[in-house]
């Protein structure tokens, strides 16, 4: 995942692998969001049986981003 950050508002987001479409729409939707905003939106979505998702894994690597600059 690359993420373009103003602040804590995300500018854009490039990920490699995963599902294209569903990663490209999601980009799209989370353009201009606050970083927190975007945690809560997808934190904890799972796909079928697996635990995680694409978007779960994008809150995971913001909540890390997020921690390592406290």
């Amino acid at each position: 995942m690359i993420f373009d950050l103003d602040g804590d508002v995300i500018e854009n987001l490039t990920v490699e692998n995963g599902c294209n479409g569903n990663l490209k729409g999601i980009s799209a939707l989370i353009k201009g969001r606050k970083i927190d905003e975007v945690i809560g939106l997808l934190e904890g979505i799972t796909c079928r049986v697996r635990p995680t998702s694409c978007p779960d894994q994008i809150a995971r690597g913001l909540k890390a981003y997020a921690a390592s600059r406290q």
